[in-house]
């Protein structure tokens, strides 16, 4: 109990570390805003996610997730899920970790739900942790070389883009999402 305890104290001391972004809290307004150009950014610096976005049922899009640590570390951000063009939801992005790690980034990521039975999972569910929700594939150089219309297997798949920063890797294990309400 105690160790949890100090474990949770230092996770919440790194969330009190990291600046405020636009994105964190941001009102819903200003979140879609953000969620579209970062989608749009993402689609034209990597074609690969545009095929799978014209696929997708529907797209979760984090903007700007802070991840820090220090041995403990803690990443946080908010998103947006669009279906077709249109806002269906506001998520957080949040997870805990602890071993070798030190630094600060900034990045973003988008899940793109192929199926609806993957999107009903993602709004039924009171929160999901990535990696024990439906089949979910992390795009790398490898994965997107053989990406087409006609190889999309998978129920997510999972974009990284506007890697900023000082900390080695990003991941989505352990990470957990969770709907919120904006303000307005």
């Amino acid at each position: 109990m105690f160790k949890k305890n100090i474990l949770l104290a230092l996770v919440l001391s790194l969330f009190a570390l990291f600046p405020a972004t636009p994105a964190m809290a941001a009102g819903a307004h200003k979140l879609e805003k953000e969620g579209r150009k970062a989608l749009e950014e993402l689609y034209k610096k990597n074609p690969k996610a545009r095929i799978v976005g014209s696929q997708a049922v529907g797209v979760l899009v984090f903007p700007g997730i802070w991840k820090g640590g220090l041995m403990f570390g803690a990443q946080r951000g908010d998103g947006v899920l669009f279906t077709g063009d249109t806002v269906a939801g506001y998520y957080n992005s949040t997870a805990v970790s602890w071993g070798l790690q030190a630094g600060l980034q900034k990045f973003g990521y988008a899940l793109f739900f192929m199926n609806t039975k993957a999107l009903n999972y993602l709004n039924q569910s009171d929160g999901f942790e990535l990696g024990g929700a439906p089949n979910l594939t992390v795009v790398d150089m490898g994965v997107a070389a053989g990406l087409s219309t006609t190889t999309l297997q998978k129920d997510i798949y999972a974009f990284f883009f506007n890697q900023q920063g000082l900390m080695a890797g990003i991941s989505l294990q352990g990470t957990k999402v969770t709907p919120y309400t904006p303000s307005e």
